[in-house]
């Protein structure tokens, strides 16, 4: 059978989740339908969501050993460089989709398999180092900003912990939209690193020279009342991760006296990809890496996301 290196969740490990990570070697990716392509894989980048399935959410045992990784650009059978969509129809899952590396083997070996229909030409000018950062995490934040927040509606945006791949997204793609953006932190390198892409960096909690017309919330409990405090009249909270609590107090009189929208979203369509690739494309805007590991060393990739001290992406390039 032929086999590929990558790197995958060989075990769970809910303490140390990098004890549950292997590199080695895997059958190569398997169609799932007479539409799918393999795909050689240039570059690829990190999530959080990586981290979480070596600690067992979101996968079962059974399931194991499962390739990770939901990104990557890489080159499509006719030689074009291409883009991989990474949410897969699943008629299994609740949800009726599923992302690379749920139920299909992810983005973090040498080749990766997927429906044609996932692949979107890659921009030219962006390099597949740079464009290997947006399906996932960029994706999130351009949906949450444009169709789940109407941005083109606002002035000025609060973006919470400002650092993830997210948050950081969210603050470099509003200040390219030129909106007055704010950011918090608990780091203050941090926040510095937040007010050089084009933001008015805060303190967790701290009051807001104004109040926002939309908020970027992916902390959750930690972080959720300065959200309500901090909304204008009609302003939305877009909501897409919880990583400080996901059972916040919610003040009611807030939501309906002020007239808030709360809305929840997750992850973006092929047409919301195409649209922000054009736009990192024909801004010149690329997204915030925190630093380029070789394919040969990704364990050193997995422990800079796992340390906490990571701003922006980790990115894997598959051709070092």
């Amino acid at each position: 059978m032929p086999i590929m290196r990558a790197a995958f969740a060989s075990s769970f490990d809910d303490a140390n989740p990098l004890a549950a990570l292997t590199v080695g070697e895997r059958p190569e990716p398997a169609h799932h339908g007479d539409d799918w392509v393999t795909i050689q894989v240039t570059a690829s980048s990190l999530n959080h969501h990586d981290l979480w399935s070596l600690r067992g959410v979101g996968l079962r045992a059974e399931q194991l050993p499962m390739i990770l990784g939901c990104d990557a650009t890489g080159v499509d059978p006719d030689g074009t460089p291409v883009v991989v969509y990474p949410v897969i129809p699943t008629p299994s899952d609740p949800r009726g989709i599923s992302i690379l590396s749920e139920h299909f083997p992810g983005t973090l070996a040498e080749r990766v398999a997927v429906p044609r229909a996932n692949l979107l030409p890659l921009p030219t000018g962006l390099a597949a180092t740079d464009a290997a950062c947006l399906p996932t995490a960029w994706l999130t934040a351009w949906r949450m900003l444009t169709t789940r927040g109407r941005v083109d509606e606002a002035a000025a945006v609060l973006v919470q912990g400002a650092g993830g791949g997210v948050a950081t997204a969210a603050v470099a793609l509003a200040a390219a939209m030129g909106k007055r953006v704010y950011a918090t932190s608990r780091d203050a390198a941090k926040r510095e690193r937040v007010a050089a892409l084009g933001a008015t960096a805060v303190e967790p909690g701290a009051r807001l020279p104004e109040r926002v017309d939309l908020v970027i919330e992916t902390v959750g409990a930690a972080t959720f009342d300065h959200s309500l405090k901090s909304a204008a009249p009609m302003a939305r909270i877009v909501v897409s991760g919880a990583t400080a609590g996901y059972e916040p107090k919610v003040n009611l009189r807030r939501v309906f006296a002020m007239q808030l929208e709360i809305l929840g979203t997750s992850m973006g369509t092929p047409d919301e990809l195409a649209a922000l690739l054009a736009f990192c494309a024909e801004r010149g805007l690329r997204p915030v890496v925190d630093r380029v590991v070789p394919f040969t060393t990704v364990e050193e990739a997995f422990a800079r996301l796992h340390s906490g001290d990571v701003f922006g992406k980790v990115v894997v390039d598959h051709a070092a």
